[in-house]
Parts: structure tokens; sequence; C-alpha cells
């Protein structure tokens, strides 16, 4: 007879949905799944992280549906973890716990000037564009910010580029709410100048995202050939990599193209590295960087010679961060909670029983969504490993879960939940011949989910 197993997964993006579906798949054990999540709703940074005018993208959504509506497995969201409840908490109701949290939060970046007003992280904006509940309603773009800086040559870094250069009716054939709409429509960007600290085969974007910047009739893209060189290290990337030589040849392409003339120009420049932003009376009027070149490997090194852009607002998109989790270890160094494939590790440098990491919160906030399937699966592993030695939990009965947070005044949400606002959702867009309207307010969500 195989063994009953109860187990939590605190976070429901990819990460977290990915090793549910693993663990449930499992041969050998008859495993239950809780899924928690602070958001009202599930799918994490597929709904919250990803730029609204990327419907493909968005087609991942279908496959974590076809996940959750598995009966084995269970949603709670509007439940956050450290606040409502702890490790301690979870361990009387489950065999382990799998950490899938994400990582929500702004890389810092150490340059002068970086927290000016007119400064932004680019997690923060990408919140608001994207709805987030906790997000601020408004935007405070400058009337006068016509040139842009984004620092960092990621996907999220195109992301933003490409918000702020499209126009705000653009945007209205996507699901974002009404205040975003009206706060796009302040936004009075024309040039966005993208600063890549190396050359163009160690940027960080996939092919896709590059091509799509020339998709708005509204927008230019313009690369700027210094910087553009290919050292041997950067030849050797090409050729071991496919991706690396699309976007490279998406770059040639853009670098041999003449500008239409559009009202709205994304700029790329490389072996720029940003090292102060200039500010006066308090706010951003400038960004400095250090020109660069490639040493041969790849790497680059300073130069010495240092040149000034007329900028008024700086988005830096040089990576997110993981928040520390209540209750288990934390690497500050790397933003990560320490482990070993998956095992959480103590400070004493054993395993933490019953506690696993899956996704950003485990390696970093790199790769992509495939690379988080594999992860999952790793971290599963292990856990199965252990099941002999997991300290069964004092309360397994599934509805022992909902009566402690009931009792606790958690107004959760829960799957069914989330398919009513799903519905109300889509509803909002059909009335204005849209696929989808985002709900914004928490309390409004939680409403709808728990009507």
């Amino acid at each position: 007879m195989s063994r009953q197993l109860r187990v939590a997964v605190i976070g429901a993006g990819p990460a977290g949905i990915y090793a549910a579906d693993i663990l449930t798949k499992s041969e050998g054990v008859d495993a239950r799944v809780d899924i928690l999540d602070r958001d009202p709703t599930p799918f994490g940074l597929i709904r919250y992280g990803v730029a609204p005018d990327h419907p493909r993208i968005k087609e991942i959504v279908k496959a974590l549906k076809r996940v959750l509506s598995n009966p084995d497995i269970r949603f709670f969201g509007n439940v956050n973890y450290g606040s409502d409840l702890k490790l301690d908490h979870l361990q009387q109701f489950y065999d382990a716990v799998i950490f899938a949290t994400g990582a929500r939060a702004d890389r810092d970046l150490d340059i002068p000037g970086i927290d000016l007003k007119g400064s932004f992280g680019a997690a923060d904006f990408v919140y608001w564009y994207d709805g987030h509940p906790d997000a601020p309603r408004e935007w405070p773009f400058e009337p006068h910010a016509e040139s842009v800086a984004v620092l960092g040559v990621g996907n999220v870094g195109l992301d933003v580029a490409r918000m702020l250069a499209k126009t705000a009716d653009e945007q209205l054939v996507t699901e974002i709410p009404q205040n975003v709409y009206e706060g796009l429509k302040a936004n009075a960007a024309k040039d966005i100048h993208v600063f890549a600290r190396r050359g163009p085969a160690q940027v960080k974007f996939t092919p896709m995202e590059l091509r799509e910047l020339s998709h708005s009739p509204n927008v230019d893209v313009i690369v700027h050939p210094e910087g553009f060189e290919l050292d041997e290290g950067s030849m050797d990337s090409i050729r071991a990599s496919k991706s690396v030589k699309l976007v490279v040849d998406v770059l040639q392409n853009y670098l041999a193209k003449e500008p239409k003339g559009a009202d709205h120009r994304i700029h790329i420049h490389f072996c720029q590295n940003p090292v102060e932003v200039l500010g006066e009376d308090g706010r951003v009027v400038g960004l400095r960087t250090e020109v660069t070149e490639l040493d041969g490997t790849g790497n680059a090194r300073g130069t010495g010679e240092f040149k000034d852009w007329p900028v008024q607002a700086v988005y830096r998109a040089v990576g997110y961060r993981s928040d520390n989790l209540a209750g288990i270890p934390f690497d500050n160094n790397t933003a990560t909670v320490p482990n070993d494939g998956g095992r959480v590790i103590d400070i004493d440098g054993e395993p933490l029983p019953g506690a696993y990491v899956t996704g950003w919160i485990k390696r970093g906030p790199v790769g992509l969504i495939g690379h988080t399937k594999s992860d999952a699966a790793e971290t599963i592993r292990l856990l199965l490993e252990d099941v002999d030695r997991l300290r069964p939990p004092a309360s397994p009965d599934r509805e022992d879960v909902d009566a402690y947070l009931a009792g606790r005044g958690i107004e959760f949400t829960t799957w069914e939940g989330w398919e009513k606002l799903d519905e109300h959702e889509i509803a909002l867009g059909e009335a204005a011949g849209r696929a989808r309207i985002k709900v914004v307010p928490r309390d409004e969500m939680v409403q709808i989910s728990r009507s």
C-alpha cells in the first residue's frame, strides 16, 4: 500500500505548481498537496510579472490550470506565510513543506543617485502595470520625462522599455485595468535608452522578446554600433548557443535597419556601465556611464572614459531578490535559502527536517520556466527519498487546515473562488470588447472569490 503524504507548498507560481504536479503523479505515495499564496490568485509571476502584451507567454496558464484542477491539489490564496502562519504551524498539518516563494523585490544597485526622485525599480513598475493588489494605483510619471534610461538587458528590462515606449491605446487590447491605462496616458517618454554593461552576445533576453520590440508601428528600435564588437569569447558563445546566435542576428538586423520615423524610440547601447544617476534638486536629470570594452573572454573592463546621458527617469532592471522567510535560514548574499539540491540546510549544516525549496528561492532568479520544472523534479526526488524519515503531522485531515485558517479569521480564497474571479474578469473584458480586465483591489478580489 502506498504511503499517504500531506505536503504544503508555499507559493502558487509555476515553481510551486510544478512541484505539486510532480509529487501527486509520483509512484509509491498517495500525496495530497495544499498550495498557499499571499496573493488571492494563483500563478505568481505569470499573472503579476509578465507584461500584459505577452499573451503567448501567458499560454502557460492553461497548463497550470489543468494541474490545479486536480482534486489532490488544493489552493489557498490570501494567506501570508510569516504573519498568518509559520513553519511550526504548518508542521501540525503536513509531513513536509516546500517553499516556492520566488523572488519579487528589486535587487539593489549600489551607485550614487540611485535613490533620487525619478529612479525606480523595475519590479515595482511591473507590479503596477500588471495590477498587483499591493502596488500603488498611480505611477509617478514625470510630465517632462521624455528621455528614460533602463539599466539591464534581461527580459524584464525589455518589458519595461516596451511598456514605456508603446502608447496607452495600444495596451487596450490587453488585460490592463483602467487605472493602468489612465496612468500610461500620462507617460511622456519618447526615447527609451537600454544600457548593457557588456556586448551583444552577453545580453540575457530571449530572441522572441527582442523581436517583439519592433511589433509596434509607433516604435523604432535603434541599436547603436558603439560596443557592438564581438570578441573571441562572444564568438564562442554564439557557436555554443543557438539562442545567443539568434539574439545577435536580430540585433544585427536592427543595427542595419533605417528608422521609420516613429514617434517613440527604443535605443540599445552596449558596453556602457552605469556608475551614477545624476540629480538636481533631488530629481533625476541624467545618467553617467563608463565606457567598457570586451577583454577577449566575453567579460568587460572599464576604459576610464565616461559619458553623461540626459534622461529624466531611470528604471533599474538588474534582477530580482527573494524575501527572507520566517523560521528558516536565509543567505542574504545570494538572497536564497541554503539548501542541498532542495533540502533546506540549517545553520549547523544539517538538513532541516521536512523543509524543502524549489524555484528562485532555491537557486536565485535565473533561468526560464523550463528550468523551473526540472528544478521541481529534483526537489521532489529528494523529498520522496526522505519519506520514511518525515514526522507525521498531528492533524493530518484536510478539514483541519480549513478550520485553522477560519479560526484565525483569515479570509482565504480557493481554486473554486479563483474560477469565479476568472469568470468575472473575462466578463468585464467582454463588455469592453477585450479578452479580460483585471480586478485590482485585494478586498474586491477576495469578495468575488468568496461570494
